[in-house]
């Protein structure tokens, strides 16, 4: 599986819901092939950061662009589907009536890729994750954990330039989340794809993040490069 990766720039953006600053002009980059980790309190605006770059909201001002090509700012804004991303959150959000391998293969299909390489891809993407030969399994047979490896296998089964991650582990106890958190880090090493990563858990990002970036109160409160 080859993998392009894609700088992230992100300059003055702005978000405000209800009159009041979710985000407030937040300047941040990305190399291309690194990862930032996101920390903060709940409602420091880190979801929110996450859903522009997402394309799952618009920016009230300020733009944002990936690999020097905007897709979000006052006249430009690009559909979640064209931004070259996989997501990973902390419900897994896998469908119960498809199979492992019908989960990972979703969106190939909507990509219309043919068979043979869906198959070859879902397959290269589970053994990546560590779920090779489950694919035909539903996710309620699996763990908690090999549910959240499905959703990583998604995530990187159509080649993403840019993965964003969701707080993944949250619903994970400890040992697990350190072992999950460790196979995180080791793919995103493999494939050097560009990430961010959100998490309240700072032992997370010092284990995945080659910066960590501490929001408060929608504004950039503290910039580590490790």
């Amino acid at each position: 599986m080859t993998q392009a990766s894609a700088k992230i720039e992100a300059r003055g953006l702005t978000q405000a819901f209800d009159g009041q600053p979710v985000l407030d002009g937040i300047d941040l980059d990305v190399p291309a092939g690194t990862t930032l980790a996101l920390l903060g309190p709940s409602g420091c605006g880190k979801s929110t950061f996450l859903k522009l770059l997402a394309g799952l909201s618009r920016p009230d001002a300020g733009h944002l662009s990936f690999g020097g090509d905007i897709v979000a700012d006052a006249t430009t804004f690009v559909p979640p589907e064209q931004r070259g991303l996989g997501m990973v959150f902390q419900d897994y959000a896998l469908w119960p009536h498809m199979t492992v391998a019908g989960n990972v293969s979703f969106p190939l299909e909507m990509r219309r890729v043919a068979r043979a390489e869906r198959l070859h891809r879902v397959e290269e993407a589970l053994t990546r994750v560590g779920l090779a030969g489950m694919g035909a399994r539903r996710p309620s047979a699996l763990s908690g954990g090999q549910q959240q490896r499905v959703a990583l296998a998604r995530a990187i089964v159509a080649e993403p330039r840019i993965m964003l991650f969701d707080e993944p582990l949250s619903n994970l106890d400890t040992p697990l989340r350190a072992s999950l958190c460790d196979a995180i880090g080791e793919l995103l090493a493999q494939l050097g794809t560009t990430a961010v990563y959100v998490t309240h858990d700072r032992g997370e990002a010092d284990v995945l993040a080659h910066t960590i970036v501490t929001l408060a109160h929608g504004r950039v409160e503290n910039i580590i490069h490790r």
